[in-house]
């Protein structure tokens, strides 16, 4: 199994995509952001693809545009024109990647994308995705959103048998499996390869002539296919839809593989079924709000979240203010289930960038206000409910609300629209060890104490449920709950730290 030969148009664009490559762990990058940031969750990546429109390309990038929230670190697209697989990538975001010459290149009616935050394989050029390969059958390039949790083992044994590996990411491993498949044809191989793998995938592959999705059996990661003047689309999200003006059709059901090719969409049904296990921090914090995701709007699910918030957990207060952004809709159920008035009493700097210079001296709470400054004018002396999404080590927290509270606020209520963070993730969210979230050792009231809150109020798991109109165990929250719907042995946790990119 080797890499695409040359005379194959393969564009890395290595002039800036170097520099970022080398900067990311030797001046900062995206490292940098996330310390920045606290710690915290992290977005997972995004994939898009579009089979029979004469503009493929160009709409790839600008769904991938649209799934830019999901991943922020590469991008890359590949497209076909029937003959040979074109592929262009790099490091940075989606305007950076891909300037007009290289969206020229990328010849042909049928594309994919991929935007990408790694929870699996170190972050640097080799990781990015769609990762493109030649092998007997032809060429083949995938993009992948989740993680699998046997994808170690399954190297190992791929390795033994003769495989060379040309990166440290777990999607590679599906490649080399389909590559190494006694049967011939793609869709064969692709059933096969996919039976033997565990854990989360939202998976998206172009040959010379198909776009192909697949989706684990469980469900855990979103993928929605759409419709645009006759050609079908795939996306992470169905906001990537709106943006190109295509009708979103329905999910790619859990367990299903789509075939778009010369003879429209065909639904294959070959996994074996398993229960369905979605992942409900999608609607908590992941996905954009203008996004459809599970047959549910995440608008619609996050206020309710709020307004269960404010039942659980009233407190006596003059305002309600978000942590921007992901904390907005949240806060404006809060205020409407308790009636007291939203304010965005913090402003997001929308343009922070990929580095920059951290003072030698000590600024307070650097990190926090190089995203987020709070309005004097609408927190001096008011008791303020802030309303997050989640709170993970706890140090982010703590910053935000000594900010309010120097900006004048006499009481600080934190309110958190999901239950307390107390596991890690294995399905393809960059989460940190059990041991660095705070809420897996401390309780509730050490916590307040930590962040220096007033009070604090997480929802109820059994209220988030409540949110999100469900009774039955559809939806994976292992992170609240330590049930691991696939489950993960010892063994393979610290087999999973091959792949995983260094801790800060």
């Amino acid at each position: 199994m080797t890499r695409q030969s040359t005379g194959v148009s393969d564009t890395s664009h290595r002039g800036h995509a170097s520099d970022r490559l080398k900067g990311a762990s030797a001046r900062g990058g995206p490292l940098l952001q996330r310390r920045a940031a606290g710690g915290g969750f992290h977005e997972e990546c995004g994939v898009f693809g579009i089979y029979g429109h004469p503009e493929a390309a160009n709409l790839v990038y600008l769904g991938l545009y649209a799934l830019q929230h999901r991943g922020q670190e590469s991008a890359g697209i590949v497209s076909t024109d029937g003959s040979q697989i074109f592929r262009s990538i790099g490091m940075g975001q989606v305007a950076d990647v891909f300037p007009p010459e290289a969206l020229k290149q990328l010849k042909g009616t049928a594309a994919a994308g991929h935007v990408r935050y790694s929870t699996s394989g170190s972050s640097n050029l080799v990781n990015a995705q769609p990762i493109r390969i030649s092998y007997h059958a032809g060429e083949i390039a995938v993009g992948h959103n989740g993680n699998l949790v046997n994808a170690a083992r399954l190297r190992s044994e791929l390795e033994k048998a003769g495989s060379i590996f040309q990166s440290t990411s777990d999607t590679e491993v599906i490649l080399h499996m389909i590559a190494r498949s006694p049967y011939p044809d793609f869709d064969d191989a692709l059933i096969s390869a996919l039976r033997q793998v565990e854990g989360a995938y939202s998976l998206v592959f172009l040959t010379r002539d198909r776009l192909v999705a697949a989706r684990d059996p469980r469900g855990f990661r979103p993928l929605s296919i759409g419709q645009l003047d006759g050609a079908w689309c795939v996306a992470s999200e169905s906001c990537a839809f709106d943006l190109i003006g295509a009708r979103l059709v329905r999910d790619v059901e859990p367990g299903e593989i789509v075939v778009f090719d010369a003879s429209g969409a065909r639904p294959i049904r070959a996994l074996p079924p398993a229960p369905v296990s979605q992942c409900i921090f999608e609607y908590v914090y992941f996905a954009r709000p203008d996004s459809k995701l599970y047959g549910r709007g995440v608008n619609v699910v996050r206020k309710k979240l709020g307004a269960r918030l404010a039942e659980e957990h009233p407190a006596d207060a003059d305002i309600v203010v978000p942590v921007p952004d992901s904390g907005v809709y949240a806060a404006l159920g809060y205020a409407e289930r308790s009636r007291i008035p939203f304010e965005m009493g913090l402003v997001r700097n929308h343009y922070v960038g990929r580095t920059f210079i951290e003072p030698k001296q000590s600024i307070r709470h650097f990190g926090v206000k190089i995203k987020l400054n709070p309005v004097r004018e609408l927190l001096a002396g008011k008791r303020v409910v802030l309303v997050d999404d989640s709170i993970v080590r706890g140090t982010t927290s703590r910053k935000i609300v000594s900010m309010i509270k120097e900006a004048g606020a006499r009481e600080v209520h934190v309110r958190i629209s999901c239950p307390p963070t107390i596991g890690p993730c294995y399905y393809g969210v960059d989460t940190p060890n059990r041991s660095e979230l705070i809420a897996s050792s401390h309780s509730v009231e050490e916590i307040r104490k930590y962040i220096r809150a007033t009070s604090l109020g997480y929802l109820s798991y059994e209220g988030m449920k409540a949110a999100v109109d469900t009774a039955d165990d559809r939806f994976c929250a292992a992170c609240y709950t330590l049930d691991y719907p696939v489950p993960v042995s010892d063994k393979e946790r610290a087999q999973l730290s091959l792949f995983d990119k260094p801790r800060r």
